[in-house]
């Protein structure tokens, strides 16, 4: 089907008629001139003006023709297409992402290798994004400030890519826990009270936030927004020793500087939870797990696809002035190449 944005503009079709009709004719005077040659400029003038006349009276259905192609791309015409449904899970999550230094930790074991923190949150967060079709997704990263990143959005793909091009250092070395729950209360207060949730992912403790964040959990629970933590981080991690060998080697914990007790208190205080992400697959189950936990579903919305249409008109007016001017040109050029025989002699 096909809609017409500004139908009104057909109206003006008549106007270059109405002009010729009602506007009076130019009245011109011809300039004294003597010049040498002037049997033959007269000549050829009278040819250019017989080729004249015999050119304009093809081309006028021709400007007639360009004259309503450009009103009909001016009417905006745009092909509607067939409703598509689309499921509608009605959740607005938003994904706050620490990207402080600590992040660059590498104790996360991918396929027998140990990787950095903030590389296993990009790899198993992408796919949790991919699978968000119908959500309204935005991401906030946050490491001494918090920002958003992304807004609240169905352009799951515009998150993803954000997400994986993070990088440590963006957003400072220290955590701002507060700060980012703070930033998310203030995206999600507009949305509809039951489904604002908030996942905030940290491997650390607050330690750079203007607002506390037990306050901003406060706030936030007062909204009717759910907050899930996650800490992430190896429990013990084996420094190699002397030159790299095992000798000397010793055990440590690099989730030492974890602030579990806190991001439990903030999952608590929303009625949220609490998870433990020691490795990509610990991550990937939180996630799978997440999902069951907001099964919030409503009706599904529609959409239909729209397409413009009016440089369709436009090429074809293009084509016709192409046609029109090299129309011109090839019935003037007998007449200018005969004036500048009979010139010559």
């Amino acid at each position: 089907m096909i809609e017409w944005i500004w139908p009104l503009m057909i109206v003006m079709a008549p106007l270059p008629w109405l002009v010729r009709r009602f506007t009076p004719t130019a009245q011109g005077q011809e300039p004294a001139l003597r010049a040498p040659f002037f049997t033959q400029w007269q000549q050829l003038s009278a040819n250019q003006g017989r080729s004249s006349q015999a050119a304009g009276r093809l081309p006028v259905l021709a400007l007639w023709s360009i004259w309503l192609l450009l009103l009909v791309a001016a009417a905006r015409p745009v092909w509607v297409g067939e409703p598509i449904e689309l499921p509608n899970s009605g959740r607005d999550l938003m994904l706050a992402v620490d990207i402080s230094g600590s992040m660059k930790i590498e104790d996360m074991e991918v396929s027998d290798e140990l990787v950095s923190r903030i590389r296993a949150v990009k790899q198993v967060g992408s796919r949790f994004i991919e699978q968000r079709e119908g959500d309204r997704l935005g991401l906030i990263l946050f490491g001494s400030n918090a920002y958003v990143q992304s807004p609240l959005s169905f352009d799951t793909g515009t998150v993803k890519r954000f997400l994986l091009e993070a990088q440590i250092g963006f957003a400072g070395q220290d955590t701002a826990i507060g700060d980012a729950i703070g930033l998310a209360v203030k995206r999600l207060k507009e949305r509809p009270a039951e489904n604002r949730v908030l996942i905030l992912l940290s491997d650390g403790k607050d330690t750079a936030s203007s607002v506390q964040p037990l306050n901003a959990a406060k706030l936030a629970a007062d909204l009717g927004i759910r907050i899930y933590t996650i800490g992430i981080g190896a429990d013990s991690l084996t420094m190699p020793g002397l030159f790299g060998s095992s000798f000397g080697a010793r055990q440590v914990n690099p989730s030492a500087e974890l602030d579990e007790a806190g991001l439990q208190q903030i999952a608590k205080i929303t009625d949220g939870k609490y998870f433990r992400a020691r490795n990509p697959e610990e991550l990937a189950n939180i996630y799978q797990l997440l999902d069951q936990l907001e099964p919030i579903e409503v009706d599904s919305t529609s959409y239909r696809p729209r397409q413009t249409l009016g440089y369709l008109p436009l090429l074809l007016a293009l084509a016709i002035s192409f046609g029109l001017a090299i129309h011109r040109l090839w019935q003037a050029s007998p007449a200018m190449g005969s004036g500048a025989r009979e010139g010559a002699a």
